[in-house]
């Protein structure tokens, strides 16, 4: 869960696996999967004859440490596994991670198989917790068939830098995200390259002083503009970031990002502040930024066209798609011989319980 989400619809190979839907969520709108019905003990329980993995990979912030533990010790007693993908070791949600962190500190030890996306954010659960995941690359997620598809901007049109602050959500500086565009632009039209950063922001935000103020900050440079635009459809989000010479990520904690797999398969450089294991998800093609110094990003500004235009190159392409296609087939079926290999631990598990509570009773 949450089985609608892009990324668990691309691990799952639903030839393999029988993937449940989300139970729907009182009160919420159709699709909406938050908070996690299926991460409670009354659901786990009335389900879990139907079930053999409980898969877990967003929402835990939608839970209290007791509630989880709950959950999950229902799962156990029903004979269920319990795997996790530690997508995330502090909460983009969120500003206090005290909270998420208490939720981790439950599922990590009590699940039977753990999974990460990155190396170094696996060794980071093994010096925290103990415990091995399985690193299994982020899959790809575009639709398009590498055949065709959004060209890379043409010289000598100006250069096109998008950033999106998505909803003003906490892990997002976008007041230095906006500042650092102004001063890089002044930078680079000084310096005779003509640059356009885009930024979208989305109508509906946390903060609506802040959005005014990001507002006044864009607007102080005929180079920087900032949109607000309804929730983007996954279509939109592709066809513009296909549009950009360079996508910008100005984070202030996170451990990884789907925008950089995004990017990736669209062939797209990205400068990206240094937080978390997002750098290490495609090293090749991601520039570390300093929201504080605006060289920085004029750097990967300056270096992003040719990148750009050679990620763009039809056999390139192509290659790419192709790689990516076989990595997914991959994950694929690494995911469905963890639920195996998990199936199997827990029913000897729940064998040898029930064995120690029957010798108990003699």
């Amino acid at each position: 869960m949450p089985s609608a989400h892009p990324y668990v619809q691309a691990v799952i190979d639903r030839r393999l696996v029988d993937l449940a839907p989300d139970p729907p969520v009182p009160g919420a709108t159709d699709g909406r999967w938050w908070p996690p019905v299926a991460l409670t003990p009354p659901w786990i329980d009335d389900n879990a004859a139907r079930l053999d993995v409980l898969h877990v990979h967003f929402g835990l912030e939608s839970s209290a440490p007791d509630d989880l533990a709950a959950a999950l010790a229902v799962a156990r007693e029903r004979g269920l596994a319990v795997v996790y993908t530690v997508h995330d070791l502090d909460n983009p949600q969120l500003t206090d991670q005290a909270p998420y962190l208490a939720l981790l500190d439950v599922i990590i030890p009590a699940a039977d198989r753990l999974v990460t996306l990155t190396a170094d954010a696996a060794s980071e659960v093994e010096r925290r917790w103990g415990r091995t995941c399985e690193v299994l690359p982020h899959p790809l997620l575009t639709a398009d068939s590498g055949e065709s598809g959004v060209s890379a901007p043409i010289d000598p049109t100006p250069r096109r830098v998008g950033l999106h602050l998505r909803d003003l959500r906490p892990n997002i500086d976008a007041a230095a995200a906006v500042a650092v565009a102004v001063a890089a632009a002044e930078l680079l039209t000084t310096a005779g390259t003509p640059v356009l950063f885009d930024i979208l922001l989305n109508e509906r935000v946390r903060d609506a002083d802040l959005a005014a103020r990001l507002q006044t900050i864009a607007a102080s440079h005929p180079s920087v503009q900032l949109r607000r635009t309804p929730r983007m459809t996954d279509a939109a989000v592709e066809a513009w970031l296909a549009g950009l010479d360079l996508f910008v990520l100005p984070y202030r904690h996170g451990t990884h990002s789907g925008w950089v797999e995004l990017c990736f398969d669209l062939g797209v450089p990205v400068a990206g502040t240094p937080v978390g294991h997002v750098a290490a998800q495609h090293p090749s093609s991601f520039a570390t930024l300093d929201l504080d110094d605006p060289s920085t990003l004029v750097d990967a500004v300056q270096r992003a066209r040719a990148a750009r235009q050679a990620a763009d190159r039809p056999p390139v392409r192509r290659e790419r798609r192709r790689a990516r296609m076989r990595e997914r087939d991959e994950v694929r079926a690494a995911h469905a011989a963890l639920y195996r290999e998990a199936m199997e631990d827990a029913r000897a598990r729940r064998a040898g319980e029930l064995l120690r509570v029957g010798e108990g009773r003699r």
